[in-house]
């Protein structure tokens, strides 16, 4: 591929954890609920506020006592920053707190709006709860949109990949790595106006050792579509996956050397 060659908008750098981030273009949102919501004043109304333009942790919390990032600090909640429309400047803004319950934390490094068909912000968030481990959830301006099930233990957790329309079929689908640091899954749900369906998952490839503080790897687009880039479950090669009708199909794109090479990759220079 040509060093000029697009990458995807969704590529995802997992350095940011602690900063909001800037607009996606994204999808519809849908009703949602299932969290405690706290409205801080702002200069508009609350109804007013329909564009997520930023998002980030807050409330550090040490009651979930994990630390697949090297840590047992995990976050009580999602900060969203709240506009009239994602691209106007100078916009009223507020500020929207959602909490979650004392038996749920965000076992995560930073929160990850996606982009999608409708022109709202959707955030991509880890959700762990103190009995049943990690979900991948979704939230809207409104709060909970959808999530996958818990994977149904403590200390079982995921690693995100990112969100794209993977196959071209109009919808997005979110990807990440089951228990990456154990099954090492791929698991592809896509996300309609019924929720989150898992469509295929591919065996044998992961994205996260424990105690990373990142996530490398992502979402490309190499003037071909989206392909996901991860590593292979013995951490010797880098792969680049796709989606196509219905299957996922994996092609190794080099040799792992550490995470940097799992975000080489994403420059498309192969």
């Amino acid at each position: 591929m040509g060093a000029g060659a697009r990458r995807l908008t969704l590529r995802f750098r997992h350095r940011c954890a602690r900063r909001a981030l800037p607009l996606l273009r994204v999808w519809r949102a849908f009703p949602g609920a299932g969290v405690a919501l706290a409205l801080l004043t702002g200069a508009a109304g609350a109804t007013d506020l329909a564009a997520i333009v930023g998002a980030r942790y807050g409330e550090p919390t040490s009651r979930y006592e994990h630390g697949v990032f090297g840590d047992t600090q995990e976050w009580g909640a999602l900060v969203l920053t709240l506009a009239q429309c994602s691209d106007c400047a100078a916009s009223p803004k507020r500020v929207m707190t959602i909490r979650l319950p004392e038996n749920r934390v965000f076992e995560d490094n930073m929160p990850r709006l996606f982009i999608g068909n409708e022109g709202s912000a959707l955030v991509m968030a880890v959700e762990s709860d103190l009995k049943l481990g990690a979900r991948l959830a979704v939230y809207n301006a409104q709060g909970l949109l959808a999530a996958t099930p818990f994977i149904g233990r403590p200390q079982r957790w995921l690693a995100p990949i990112g969100a794209a329309d993977l196959d071209g079929d109009g919808f997005v689908e979110l990807a990440y790595i089951d228990r990456p640091h154990l099954a090492k899954i791929l698991r592809i749900w896509r996300l309609g106006p019924l929720g989150l369906r898992e469509v295929t998952s591919l065996e044998g490839v992961t994205n996260h050792q424990f105690g990373w503080p990142d996530i490398p790897g992502g979402i490309r687009d190499c003037e071909g579509g989206p392909e996901m880039v991860v590593a292979s479950a013995d951490w010797r090669q880098v792969l680049a996956v796709r989606l196509v009708s219905g299957q996922l199909r994996a092609r190794q794109i080099g040799a792992y050397s550490g995470p940097d090479s799992l975000d080489a990759a994403l420059k498309c220079a192969e």
